[in-house]
Order: structure tokens, then C-alpha cells, then sequence
């Protein structure tokens, strides 16, 4: 199973990303399970608690702005997962790609282009990860 944080202290975008979502995005992936985190320290609690496989983040939320943290876990962490940002400016682009977003979308959530995102996202993640192989005997 993998899974979806998503980050935003308005439970409107939460609710949206979840219902775009769903627990099956596409027949090639397994179930998704979604994660709200609605403060900057509930992001990088669950990020340090490991087992998240995308990250998609309000540029808008507040009092912890989206872009800032999106930033600070891919300079923290060696392996971040990809992070999907929304962003209520078409000008933002820039401030995503200062972020080092993986995919940047507009506000308001569009559910095709959030399950497309978060699919390619979470292949991606996917085929990036080593395989593990039990030791040898």
C-alpha cells in the first residue's frame, strides 16, 4: 500500500486531494492510503516516521507556507519523496521550482490533473526505489 500526505491547514483542499485521489487511482497501483498532516510539524513527524511515498502540499496553507517546507524536506531528507504543489499563482511556478517540486498544479484542486500527478508521482517513487533481496544463505 502506499501513501499520500497531504498538507494543508484548510480542510477544503484536504477534502479535495482525498476525494481526486481515492484509494485506487489507477488498476496498475496498489490501494493509496491518504494522510492529512494540517501543521508544518505534522508533515515532518509522519515524514520521520517514514513509509510516505508523495507529498502533496497547499503553497497557500498557512501559518507554515507550503513552498517553504516542500523546500526544507527535500534539502533534509536524503531520500524525500516526490512532492506535488499546488499554487494559487500562475507566477509561483518559480517559487515551486526554487521548492524543488517534483509537479506543480493550480489552484483549485482539478481531480484529473490530481490523480495523473499523484500516478505519475507514485510510479515514479516506484521505479526509483531499490529493490530489497533477502541476504544470501
Amino acid at each position: 500500500m502506499s501513501q499520500v500526505l497531504v498538507y494543508s491547514d484548510d480542510p477544503a483542499f484536504r477534502d479535495a486531494v482525498r476525494l481526486a485521489v481515492g484509494r485506487r487511482p489507477s488498476p496498475d497501483l496498489d490501494r493509496v492510503e491518504l494522510v492529512d498532516a494540517t501543521t508544518g510539524a505534522a508533515l515532518l513527524a509522519a515524514l520521520d516516521a517514514g513509509g510516505i511515498d508523495v507529498v502533496v502540499i497547499d503553497g497557500e496553507a498557512r501559518p507554515t507556507g507550503g513552498f517553504g517546507l516542500a523546500k526544507q524536506l527535500k534539502d533534509e531528507l536524503k531520500d524525500a519523496p516526490p512532492v506535488l504543489i499546488f499554487a494559487a499563482r500562475k507566477d509561483d511556478a518559480w517559487l515551486a521550482s526554487w521548492a524543488l517540486a517534483d509537479a506543480v498544479l493550480p489552484l483549485p484542486v482539478d481531480a484529473p490533473a490530481t490523480v495523473a500527478a499523484v500516478v505519475g508521482l507514485l510510479k515514479h517513487r516506484a521505479d526509483a526505489l531499490p529493490v530489497r533481496r533477502a541476504a544470501a544463505q
